[in-house]
């Protein structure tokens, strides 16, 4: 029977692959099953009732949210009749299984197994308590994929989304997820975590390279496939490390093969990283890959409220002080919080009775000069434009959509997309997180313009010239 479950559930696969992506079916079907099939009988009728066993509630609630009726059409034509779809959580099952062994008599061990020799001792999580889910900052359109993945790794370690891929620019917030997955899974299991940088995966490399002694040997193994999660940052860092690599790449196959939870960050996307090999690129893309983007306005105002609260001065701090700090820092939870820390500092030293505005200014009026934010194109391209149709940045990172400043709007982000090396979601942030598809249709339009309107071009070329 259950190779014959197995046959139809192998067909089902085949099937769906004509309905849904390779990724979708590796996302929501790869650790389900088909547990058992019934006959039944339903308004007179024979039916088949299909069982389908998943690895977690979140993955059971998601086939039944999302592809329920697909599910029921594809078996359909499979088993030739009318099918009911039921599911069925591994856990709950082996929850029966413990409970019936309770009740059966004990069995005592005929054979003694030695354990291997362990050159571990104090084993090293590296994690930073500091680094949690409930202190990461969610944004709508920022970061809320990137948080849910890692919720979810964290609850179903090697079940779900494996390999975990965060991608994206420095101080975003991939190590924080990294450690706050670590962390939850220590708190909530007795799993064991390892924490590396790239660059101490390549350093113990070398160091059991160099020695081929057979103790160094089996402590590396030890400490990187003897483990539950292994969580490697920067991994582009090992793109010149050619035997470095190598030797990642057999340390991931283990490690997958036994469903173990691997997690990378980059500051790339996989197939950006041209100097890794192709085998690793490939094994990236198994999982579940997101990109944390930069945080809109509204984040940043949360970050910048998040950094202040429970600071002895909190409460002195005027709501523009928020507004002020959140347009014109980086797009850097690093450098918010350095600001933030920077302000206090201010503060301590001058002791006013409230810190408002011209406070604020005053304070941090260098710190935000040197600011990679102040001194960014599509910041200088914004203010460019809107001084020359007399109308200010936040109308064009506004909803409003009279023609006055429409139209600036679509310029502004014509020259941002041909003229700085920014992709289409950036853009759509800097502009009032508009999608990729309103960027797309804007530099459309103003590229057609351009085709037929002389004054345009006489325009743009004077805005250019105010860039500098």
């Amino acid at each position: 029977m259950a190779e014959e479950n197995n046959l139809v559930w192998e067909n089902f696969i085949g099937l769906l692959k004509n309905r849904i992506s390779t990724v979708s079916i590796n996302s929501w079907f790869k650790y389900c099953k088909i547990y058992k099939i019934d006959d039944a009988v339903q308004d007179n009728k024979s039916i088949k009732v299909v069982t389908i066993m998943t690895s977690s509630q979140y993955i059971k609630d998601a086939l039944i949210k999302r592809y329920l009726e697909t599910i029921e059409e594809l078996m359909e034509s499979i088993l030739g009749k009318n099918c009911n779809i039921e599911f069925v959580l591994e856990e709950e099952l082996n929850q029966e299984r413990i409970e019936e062994q309770k009740e059966s008599p004990p069995i005592e061990p005929t054979t003694v197994v030695e354990k291997p020799v362990s050159y571990q001792q104090n084993f090293e999580t590296n994690l930073s308590p500091k680094y949690t889910f409930e202190n990461f900052i969610v944004g709508e359109n920022s970061n809320r994929l990137a948080y849910e993945g890692a919720r979810h790794v964290a609850e179903q370690p090697g079940k779900l989304f494996n390999p975990f891929f965060i991608h994206g620019k420095s101080g975003l917030g991939k190590t924080h997820l990294m450690h706050a997955i670590g962390n939850y899974i220590t708190a909530h299991s007795n799993k064991k975590v390892l924490y590396v940088t790239s660059e101490r995966f390549k350093s113990d490399f070398t160091t059991i390279n160099m020695n081929k002694d057979s103790k160094s040997i089996q402590m590396f193994k030890e400490k990187y496939r003897g483990i539950d999660v292994l969580m490697i940052d920067d991994i582009q860092f090992l793109e010149k490390a050619e035997k470095t690599q190598q030797e990642f790449f057999h340390t991931f196959n283990t490690l997958y093969d036994m469903n173990k939870q691997i997690i990378i960050t980059s500051d790339r996307s996989p197939n950006d990283l041209k100097l890794l090999e192709e085998r690793l690129i490939t094994r990236f893309s198994w999982g579940l890959t997101v990109n944390i983007y930069p945080p809109d306005i509204d984040l940043k105002k949360r970050i910048v409220k998040n950094k202040m609260a429970g600071h002895d001065v909190a409460n002195l701090v005027d709501d523009e002080v928020v507004e002020f700090i959140a347009n014109n820092c980086e797009n850097d939870v690093r450098h918010i919080e350095g600001t933030v820390t920077r302000l206090y500092a201010y503060a301590a030293m001058m002791s006013p009775h409230k810190i408002d505005l011209e406070f604020a200014n005053e304070a941090l009026r260098d710190y935000l000069k040197s600011s990679v934010y102040m001194d960014s194109n599509i910041a200088k391209i914004q203010k460019a434009v809107a001084d020359y149709y007399k109308i200010t940045v936040e109308d064009l990172k506004s909803k409003k959509r009279t023609a006055n400043i429409n139209y600036p709007r679509q310029i502004a982000i014509y020259l941002c997309r041909n003229y700085t090396d920014e992709s289409f979601p950036k853009i759509g942030l800097e502009f009032g997180n508009r999608d990729h598809s309103t960027i797309m249709y804007a530099c459309d339009k103003i590229e057609a313009d351009l085709k037929i309107n002389n004054q345009l071009k006489e325009i743009i070329r004077e805005i250019k010239n105010n860039i500098g």
